[in-house]
């Protein structure tokens, strides 16, 4: 009797003693993983499922780590043997629905992230996931409800207010936004991306000042970022501060300098100015970046037509019309150009088609000019 209670207390002790290493473990490589040194921490797992097996928590955190690593299908693949061994195992459900999200799966993540919150209603991280899926899928209320459930059930996370207010300034719910980005700020204070897309939802409510105070904060935490600079630019333009403005497009083309539509923007301010030569160089350099964006063309002839160069501009118009037939504008434009050349034939020729396609300047042009 007395040898039988050794042996059960022998069994628990080593029982005892792998659980125990078995959690260190699993912190150790929870630790490098929080660390950035996603290698190592899935060298300490393997070294632990090569000498212990395949255990569910290990392969578990394996599948976290390889969810980190990008090895999508290898996470997957642990997931897949947890599930079998714990079939009501909400959070694997989750993390292989996080898994298969990151593959570009919305549909498989969301039936997962379904099964995870069936077997777990109050797992806030299998809502939140979810609210990316859907909004990945274009499902801007779906994301919406999800974050506000995982909002609910984990009220301290800023990541959580954060998603839900990119949401609802997708929904222009902009008042409903910035109220969600400064709870989110509240929670962290030095997140960079929540001052400046609250910024973002200021501007589109015409609150230029706020906006800039934003893109200020947001461009002190992260100076690196070339679209804080385009987005602190335009709020400057839209205040009148041109020369602000100018300043601004060129650090963001100095960090960045293969966006077309930064120096579009820019070639605009300049035009603004009566710049007309600096304008037409950023359209020249938007243009060699994306010749098939016809508002460059647009905006290119406008200046030549400014700077009397008629010639040029319908050069210009013509592009445009070639990229994008169905804008009556450029037809009406070029029009003009070619009516200041003396080409009254083909102006008016170019004016009925703009009056064709509805735009009303073009009619009365058309009635007064081509009788």
């Amino acid at each position: 009797m007395s040898l039988s209670k050794n042996l059960l207390t022998i069994l628990l002790l080593i029982f005892s003693l792998s659980s125990y290493g078995q959690e260190n473990i699993i912190t150790e490589s929870q630790v490098l993983l929080d660390s950035g040194k996603v290698e190592e921490a899935l060298s300490v797992i393997n070294k632990a499922i090569k000498k212990d097996g395949a255990k569910v928590d290990l392969l578990f955190q394996r599948g976290k780590i390889r969810t980190a690593a990008e090895d999508f299908y290898g996470a997957i693949g642990d997931f897949n043997q947890v599930i079998e061994e714990e079939p009501d195992n909400a959070r694997a459900y989750n993390q292989r629905g996080l898994a298969k999200f990151y593959l570009g799966d919305d549909i498989g993540a969301i039936e997962d992230f379904d099964i995870a919150i069936s077997k777990d209603a109050k797992l806030s991280d299998a809502y939140n996931n979810r609210g990316f899926a859907k909004y990945d899928l274009g499902d801007n209320e779906g994301a919406y409800f999800d974050f506000s459930r995982a909002i609910d059930l984990d009220p301290a996370d800023p990541d959580k207010y954060y998603n839900r207010a990119i949401v609802r300034s997708e929904l222009e719910e902009f008042v409903g936004a910035i109220d969600d980005f400064n709870k989110s700020i509240q929670l962290d204070s030095l997140d960079a991306e929540s001052y400046n897309n609250r910024g973002i939802a200021y501007f589109a409510i015409g609150d230029f000042e706020a906006a800039i105070d934003d893109y200020n904060t947001a461009i002190s935490l992260d100076s690196l970022d070339a679209v804080k600079f385009d987005n602190r630019a335009l709020a400057k333009s839209s205040m009148g501060n041109l020369d602000g403005a100018i300043e601004d497009y060129s650090r963001s083309i100095e960090l960045f300098d293969e966006d077309p539509d930064t120096y579009n923007l820019r070639g605009v301010v300049y035009y603004n100015q009566q710049r007309y030569e600096e304008a037409i160089a950023d359209y020249d350099r938007a243009i060699d970046l994306n010749e098939e964006e016809s508002l460059y063309y647009d905006n290119r002839a406008a200046a030549k037509n400014d700077m009397g160069d008629f010639k040029g501009a319908i050069e210009d118009y013509t592009y445009s019309i070639l990229y994008f037939p169905n804008d009556p504008e450029p037809f009406y434009y070029r029009a003009l150009a070619k009516f200041s050349m003396g080409d009254n034939y083909d102006g008016c020729l170019d004016m009925k088609v703009a009056a064709e396609m509805g735009l009303p300047e073009a009619e009365e042009e058309l009635k007064s000019r081509c009788k």
